[in-house]
């Protein structure tokens, strides 16, 4: 992803409380957009023994991690103090506030990363899952007014509790997501609840009739883990 030096555009994270995944509570917008974006997902497959001609066995994959810089600057700005950013970063990787005042599992807020039209990223929600910052100019007085953070991102599972019954149809209360290139409704199961057999959830909620055909590019809609062990009871 080149420098976006001419573009209006900046790129920024959207922070989200886990129970609230339309209703952002904080956004963090980067002094200068990134020139360089990672990402990257790991599958395991097994190949029968002593078979050299047989197709490997897709046994699961992991969820999508993602790494990029993010550079703040104030040198401009008399008040400008770049910590408030970084503590803002280094504050999204302990559990939000949501979670613990109901009583809920703690778990760190969820962020997506938007910039204009980028595809790159912004199907999906993630969980930060380290920082690291290093302050590299600072005031007379020790005000630090530039810094880069690195930052790395795993793919958020969804494992909120069942709102209402599966087959209401209530499809907005449902998340979404684009299939890439490799990703099959298994590793979407793995990736959102850790269980690659729930993979005939997500095709019965989308009327999914060969689940080995479909394109990259497709969207699909992704219940709760909850609703999804429903889904997939009510196939057995």
């Amino acid at each position: 992803m080149g420098l976006g030096s001419s573009s209006l555009e900046r790129a920024s994270l959207v922070a989200y409380a886990d129970k609230s995944l339309s209703e952002p509570f904080a956004t963090l917008v980067f002094s200068y957009n990134p020139s360089e974006v990672k990402t990257s997902r790991t599958a395991t497959w097994k190949k029968p023994d002593g078979a050299m001609t047989d197709k490997p066995e897709y046994i699961s994959s992991g969820p999508q991690k993602a790494q990029l810089s993010i550079f703040f600057d104030e040198w401009s700005n008399p008040e400008g103090d770049v910590s408030k950013q970084v503590n803002k970063l280094l504050s999204w990787t302990k559990p939000s506030r949501a979670s613990v005042d109901q009583n809920d599992r703690p778990r760190p807020p969820v962020v997506a990363f938007q910039w204009g039209q980028s595809g790159a990223l912004a199907d999906h929600k993630w969980c930060i899952e380290n920082v690291g910052a290093e302050y590299t100019m600072f005031r007379a007085n020790g005000t630090p007014i530039r810094a880069t953070c690195t930052l790395g991102l795993s793919e958020y599972s969804d494992d909120r509790p069942l709102a209402q019954n599966p087959t209401s149809g209530a499809r907005e209360s449902r998340r979404s997501r684009v299939l890439a290139q490799g990703d099959s409704l298994a590793s979407v199961a793995f990736g959102e609840f850790g269980d690659a057999t729930l993979w005939r959830a997500l095709a019965r909620l989308n009327g999914i009739d060969d689940p080995m055909a479909i394109a990259p590019g497709t969207r699909i809609l992704v219940p709760s883990a909850a609703e999804a062990r429903l889904l997939n009871a009510a196939e057995d």
